[in-house]
């Protein structure tokens, strides 16, 4: 008898405080719209807690509409809420926080060299050219770039992988310590969007950060999440909170195994009730 990998969690739900470091909070979150007729959040609620060694990889599921992208521009601070508080590491957010995003189109500057785009968020945070290009050139190693230093960010001199490579480089480095990412393989071919899978789990092994990530495919959630989040629309909020409970470090044979079908197919079954 298999326990339910679920984990109940409601409209209002109140995140417990662990003694683990607090990486992002949206406390009592409301998004609204046309003067208060459109309601897009209400009383949402998201803890992220760090994991020692680990980070941790967060996917919210969800139908579109319901505000997942919304959460993610918060957490970067291309929006703020109606209400609410959003805090990182903790503390009220700020505009001298920087977090990037990865999005499903191309964020490459294509007049810049990839090293000058990867480098670009420590130009504007005043890091000197020498340092920020060594530090640039080791991501773009981590990121398996090393040889297209010099060539510019656009099609076709990078394909569609390479120049998501380029923009999970950029954002890694003007914050190591958080990554989103909005469908940012929704563009990509099958074989493609497998490899940034493995790769995207490499970064995460090797550099430890806290990945927010929003795909609609099931499937790759269970792959690369360690928590899953399932929200529900009109008001969005979450309703189903799913514990991955799957080895930490992965390859694709974990597909063929047992748990991880009864994961897919679990979640699968609360997507169409929340539907």
């Amino acid at each position: 008898n298999t326990l339910s990998p679920s984990l109940s969690f409601y409209m209002a739900h109140y995140f417990v405080d662990t003694p683990q470091e607090n990486i992002v909070e949206l406390k009592n979150i409301t998004q609204t719209y046309d003067d208060g007729k459109v309601v897009v959040l209400k009383d949402f609620n998201l803890l992220i807690e760090d994991k020692p060694n680990q980070g941790q990889f967060v996917a919210l599921l969800g139908a579109s509409g319901c505000g997942k992208s919304t959460i993610l521009r918060y957490i970067s601070g291309l929006q703020s809420p109606t209400s609410g508080d959003v805090l990182l590491y903790g503390k009220p957010r700020t505009d001298k926080d920087r977090v990037g995003m990865v999005f499903q189109k191309y964020s490459s500057l294509p007049w810049m060299t990839v090293l000058e785009n990867v480098a670009l968020g420590l130009n504007y945070q005043g890091v000197p050219k020498k340092e920020r290009e060594e530090k640039a050139r080791d991501m773009i190693k981590k990121v398996g770039l090393t040889g297209h230093e010099h060539k510019f960010a656009q099609y076709p001199a990078l394909s569609g992988g390479q120049l998501q490579r380029v923009a999970i480089a950029r954002s890694l480095l003007a914050n190591p310590r958080i990554l989103l990412m909005d469908e940012p393989y929704g563009a990509l071919d099958i074989n493609t969007r497998l490899a940034m899978q493995d790769m995207l789990l490499q970064i995460w092994y090797e550099v430890h950060p806290t990945i927010i990530f929003v795909t609609h495919d099931i499937s790759e959630a269970v792959y690369l999440g360690d928590d899953i989040y399932i929200m529900r629309s009109n008001p969005g909020n979450i309703v189903e909170h799913i514990y991955v409970d799957l080895p930490f470090r992965r390859d694709r044979s974990i597909k063929r195994t047992p748990r991880f079908e009864e994961l897919t197919n679990y979640i699968e079954d609360k997507m169409i009730q929340v539907d």
